[in-house]
């Protein structure tokens, strides 16, 4: 038996409506589905949770996570730490399946190798369209190098400790784990005998400054970096610092929201304070951070470059750009499993920060 599970935030409802019913609408109806939601809107999750309810074979998994950065690695490991049987399947919740995906899945299965699945990509236009899935007209096929939907051995992806979860915001987290079981020995290949699986057009805000969530501009180019060295180094198991697949803590996740036990700090810009607190987070236990940090004003930059020009001691003020990567990267790398919130607004030129230890 196949256990299939979708990962999603905020994503259009819509979309998410069709992918369910292309689901419910397999020839094989024996797969487990699990619907994983990842930090979506208070207000979209009533709305989503409306249209769950529609598809009584989802088992539902709701990650509290809203003001994180998006983690599609963990938000797949949750689903495979709770999956009992010998396939397991990570899909993307913006595909149409083929009614006969999973019949056509079955045979596939091998112990010894992983299967993952060409696309077909749709036009916005043929995307708003409401057909039946032979009917959807392709706007151009997937390459080799869409690895989104793969078919694995369950027991081979545990035993690598699963996605790795050092893959923030978007791209490459599925690429590297065909490199790193490749390193392993098994087979990958690329079933293109159809098109299976059509992905619906979406528009990639979130993948931008407009996002509200936390935002990283140049972790997409980290993310590709880093699995370049993991190919290159033959990389295998993952995740061995920090444990995986961490389901929220609901009580470390109340303590979040509510401000007993927190320690409060305002600080500037400056490069000394943020490097400092950054070097503190790792003696806090038991207790909350909120940190506020606001860019200093005209003035107080215009007296450190005089302080400059005159050759006394100055204050080395950085950007809160640069302050939002120096962030987003320490939690990636030490306190991703950590409840926090994180808030960048660029245009009132401030960050908000809380977390729990």
């Amino acid at each position: 038996m196949i256990t299939l599970v979708l990962t999603n935030r905020n994503r259009d409802l819509r979309i998410v409506k069709n992918c369910l019913e292309s689901l419910s609408n397999q020839t094989n109806k024996e797969f487990e589905l699990f619907f994983v939601d990842y930090g979506s809107d208070s207000k979209y999750l009533m709305e989503l949770e409306e249209v769950i309810v529609n598809f009584p074979k989802v088992q539902f998994i709701l990650c509290p996570v809203n003001g994180q950065l998006w983690n599609k690695s963990r938000a797949i490991n949750i689903a495979l730490k709770k999956a009992s049987t010998p396939y397991f399947l990570v899909g993307d919740v913006d595909l149409i399946f083929d009614p006969e995906f999973i019949s056509i899945a079955y045979p596939l299965m091998n112990k010894n190798e992983i299967h993952y699945f060409q696309y077909g990509f749709l036009s916005k236009e043929e995307s708003l369209k409401n057909k039946m899935y032979n009917d959807y007209q392709i706007d151009f096929d997937g390459s080799i190098e869409v690895t989104g939907t793969t078919l694995f051995p369950t027991e081979i992806l545990k035993k690598v400790n699963g996605y790795d979860e050092f893959y923030h915001g978007w791209g490459a987290e599925d690429t590297d784990i065909h490199f790193r079981l490749e390193n392993l020995g098994y087979e990958i290949k690329f079933y293109n005998a159809a098109i299976l699986v059509k992905h619906q057009w979406h528009p990639k805000q979130y993948r931008t400054t407009v996002s509200k969530h936390p935002f990283h501009n140049g972790l997409e180019a980290v993310n590709h970096a880093y699995m370049h060295l993991g190919k290159e180094t033959k990389r295998i198991v993952v995740n061995e610092n920090q444990l995986w697949g961490e389901m929220t803590d609901s009580t470390k996740y109340e303590l979040l929201k509510s401000n007993s036990q927190s320690v409060n700090l305002i600080l500037t810009n400056s490069l000394t304070a943020i490097s400092a607190i950054l070097a503190q987070l790792a003696n806090f236990n038991q207790e909350s951070v909120k940190i506020y940090i606001n860019e200093v004003d005209f003035n107080t930059r215009f007296k450190n470059r005089m302080r400059k020009i005159f050759n006394k001691k100055t204050v080395t003020y950085i950007s809160l750009e640069h302050i939002n990567i120096m962030i987003l990267e320490e939690i990636i790398k030490n306190y991703r499993n950590n409840p926090y919130i994180y808030k960048y607004d660029r245009d009132l030129k401030c960050i908000h920060f809380k977390m729990v230890f």
